[in-house]
């Protein structure tokens, strides 16, 4: 866990460079517009199903229409997480290779060009993990409710586990060549980025932070020589 820290503290100091605050405000602009439609989307369609098979009447459409409302902010750290990870995923070698340029010349000159093929290849992965892993987790999610903080708990540890897998893919994407990170260190990573994610305004920067991380917490693994 204290490697993971000192990465983070490191991804920290990465945010106020120049091409990490543009890709940061590209990223962002594109996640925001992408959760207002998607939140839009669920919305229209699930009124329109309960309008189109008659299922209720009309007050009781408009007090569903309600609930959904409720029921997609409850949901939006997770939908937030989905669309972010998305669009994070399109501009990850970019993070990547910036922060591995500036702190890691030696390992930057080694590693391998990620087309755009391959970055959505690994956002759509990302996301595949995300929505599975979460749907089979959603028992556990409904019987923990009881507890009151049970199930936000779990929820953590879950994504955790998925961010962990996700931001480890996306660093030996351009060292494929480089070991796998160990259990406990892809852990660490995990729950950190996903904690991250649960901080209000902190979760807007946490895609990035996340991937700046991910590249300090493999080249410090590795002992390459830090600029």
């Amino acid at each position: 866990m204290a490697r993971a820290v000192h990465a983070f503290l490191l991804a920290l100091k990465d945010l106020p460079h120049p091409r990490v605050l543009r890709v940061l405000a590209q990223s962002l602009a594109l996640t925001l517009a992408l959760l207002a439609v998607s939140g839009t989307a669920i919305f229209f369609a699930a009124r329109w199903a309960l309008a189109h098979w008659n299922w209720l009447g009309a007050a009781e459409r408009d007090m569903a229409g309600v609930l959904i409302v409720l029921a997609i902010v409850a949901g939006s750290w997770l939908l937030f997480r989905a669309v972010a990870i998305v669009v994070v995923g399109l501009f990850a070698d970019g993070i990547v290779a910036d922060v591995e340029g500036r702190h890691y010349p030696g390992a930057a000159a080694e590693a391998v060009d990620v087309g755009w093929r391959q970055n959505i290849g690994l956002a759509l992965a990302s996301l595949v993990r995300l929505v599975g892993g979460n749907l089979l987790a959603l028992p556990v999610y409904i019987l923990l409710l009881v507890t009151g903080i049970g199930t936000p708990i779990f929820a953590l540890v879950v994504n955790a586990i998925l961010l962990g897998r996700d931001l480890e893919a996306m660093v030996l994407a351009r060292h494929p060549g480089r070991p796998r990170f160990d259990r406990p260190a892809r852990w660490s990573m995990g729950l950190l980025s996903a904690a991250s994610f649960v901080v209000p305004v902190a979760n807007l920067l946490a895609p990035i932070l996340s991937a700046a991380m991910a590249v300090h917490m493999l080249h410090l693994r590795n002992g390459d020589p830090k600029r």
